[in-house]
């Protein structure tokens, strides 16, 4: 369906990790290998934070290795604290406003998978986002609904517990509506500082999620990254290089968190409260 990388750690050019290496987020926007479908080319976008308190955001509906500005961009980008995506259309429009990640504030969000028969959900589930929030949606996904309900929902303060209530509450209204199985995840989200991802689906068949181990076995992918710290992460929905052992695949209902050099990983469980 989608493609995405998340990195947070030392700063380095956006280009050492979605361009250079073998089987790149780039490249896998023509041939992805562990997703629904071997093509991402319904658009694409960076987010990146620097010196701003509001991360840099850059996207757009052209497939991503058709995109000059893109390569130009990343050249000259560096960050320690970015996620890129790539888009697999799944029912909405390719425009600008459905292409991730999403933002607001100091948030990004970045979301793989789906919300099923989400056309007649829609109502009832963005009727749930907070009226303050309601005039910042821009596009019509099920994935930028999730954000808002996510943000509605406590991001700020406790950003897996919102998840958590977001996707009880997506459940709770399809079961209003006899739908099973609705939901279908995984997220990256994060405020500058940490970085949550989570991998969650209603029926258990789940899209792909990764975590790098550490930072020896990236350096041993090729990429030059010689001088970022020891605790710098990188999450995937498919492994890039050729180094299988440098990635282990996050769990079943499972999110991590990244903050401080530290790595947290707990049972995600929707929940109401």
């Amino acid at each position: 369906m989608c493609r995405w990388l998340a990195y947070t750690g030392s700063p380095v050019f956006v280009d050492e990790l979605i361009l250079k290496p073998d089987h790149s987020l780039i490249e896998q926007s023509q041939s992805a290998t562990s997703g629904a479908t071997p093509t991402n080319g319904d658009g694409f976008g960076i987010g990146w934070y620097g010196t701003k308190a509001t991360p840099g955001l850059y996207r757009s509906v052209q497939p991503a290795w058709n995109d000059r500005n893109l390569r130009d961009l990343a050249e000259q980008i560096e960050s320690g604290h970015f996620i890129a995506h790539i888009r697999a259309a799944t029912g909405t429009a390719v425009q600008h406003t459905n292409c991730h990640p999403f933002r607001f504030g100091k948030w990004l969000f970045v979301h793989n998978g789906r919300i099923r028969e989400f056309g007649e959900l829609k109502r009832d589930l963005v009727f749930e986002i907070s009226p303050e929030l309601f005039p910042e949606i821009e596009g019509t996904t099920d994935s930028e609904v999730m954000f808002f309900l996510a943000l509605t929902l406590g991001l700020d303060d406790d950003p897996v517990g919102a998840c958590e209530r977001m996707a009880h509450l997506v459940e709770r209204v399809a079961e209003s509506h006899r739908i099973e199985a609705p939901l279908t995840m995984t997220l990256g989200v994060s405020d500058g500082s940490r970085l949550s991802a989570i991998r969650y689906a209603s029926d258990g068949r789940l899209r792909t999620l990764f975590l790098s181990r550490e930072i020896r076995a990236l350096k041993e992918l090729g990429l030059e990254v010689d001088s970022v710290s020891e605790d710098t992460r990188v999450v995937v929905s498919e492994p890039f290089g050729r180094l299988s052992g440098a990635w282990s695949e996050i769990p079943p209902s499972t999110a991590v968190t990244i903050a401080g050099g530290k790595l947290e990983t707990r049972a995600f469980s929707p929940r109401d409260r």
